[in-house]
């Protein structure tokens, strides 16, 4: 699925329209889930699939059927806070993911529509036929589910990339570079063992990041340095998530990890020095 084009110009439109519409800022970095440390989709999901699952549950015993009809309804309130923090995720995913990540909203789309009619149809005492919906509706939400774990899980989407970077080097003090290799105020890349990483000179400090960036990887040291709220920062040049230099933390999404900033220091000689 990931590797057909053929939904691609929906997909283009659909998520163009997402970048205009839900603009870098609050609300974005809130649906993203910048405030929590973690993306906020996967949290709103098992909410709101746990309720559709658990009407399902209801359904097969004797309780009140009110009892099902408030679960329900639970779960159609909170799809739409979940598909606003996934569709906003999903604008800032590379292409493939993107192509399963519409499908996997496809799916959920069914899934809702089916739900939605079972609801009503519970409502006007067609409680029989409002059942058979749900559990067509189960099927379509666990076709969604089972899309979703393949994009979290097989496509990275949503993980943090950047933190295992330092356990690939030895712990301790390492030599990068003299001082006077690095220029002035425009960051660099440097290699230490297996890890690449982002390197701005600013006098006499040297601010070294993990290169790749924690959403998905992007060079960092291709980005551009900014000021948010009077703090120098670097924004990522993939997706535009931003990075405080002082200590790696997000200021704004897409991204919702920090990036690894690394201890550094001057040696007499002239030695730029990093710890990790």
């Amino acid at each position: 699925m990931e590797h057909s084009s053929r939904l691609d110009p929906p997909i283009r439109v659909l998520a163009k329209a997402v970048r205009a519409r839900i603009r870098p800022g609050r609300l974005r970095d809130m649906l993203h889930g910048v405030p929590i440390g973690h993306p906020l989709h996967p949290l709103l999901a098992t909410f709101t699939l746990g309720s559709l699952a658990g009407t399902a549950v209801l359904d097969l015993t004797s309780v009140d059927p009110r009892a099902a009809r408030v679960l329900l309804t639970t779960g159609l309130a909170a799809a739409l806070p979940t598909a606003a923090a996934g569709i906003t995720d999903w604008s800032s995913l590379h292409r493939e993911q993107q192509r399963v990540g519409f499908v996997h909203a496809v799916a959920n789309v069914t899934a809702l529509s089916l739900y939605t009619t079972s609801l009503l149809m519970r409502l006007t005492g067609r409680t029989r036929t409002g059942r058979t919906l749900s559990f067509l509706g189960l099927g379509a939400a666990s076709l969604a589910g089972y899309l979703g774990g393949h994009l979290a899980h097989r496509q990275a989407a949503g993980a943090n990339h950047a933190e295992s970077v330092t356990h690939l080097v030895p712990t301790g003090w390492h030599d990068l570079c003299t001082l006077r290799e690095l220029p002035h105020g425009r960051p660099v890349i440097r290699r230490l063992g297996y890890i690449d990483l982002f390197v701005l000179r600013l006098g006499e400090t040297v601010t070294i990041l993990a290169d790749g960036c924690s959403h998905l990887a992007g060079p960092l040291h291709q980005g551009r340095i900014a000021v948010e709220d009077g703090t120098p920062c670097i924004i990522c040049p993939w997706h535009g998530s931003v990075f405080r230099l002082t200590d790696g933390s997000v200021v704004h999404g897409p991204a919702t990890a920090p990036q690894p900033c690394l201890q550094t220091r001057l040696s007499e000689d002239g030695i730029v020095q990093v710890c990790v």
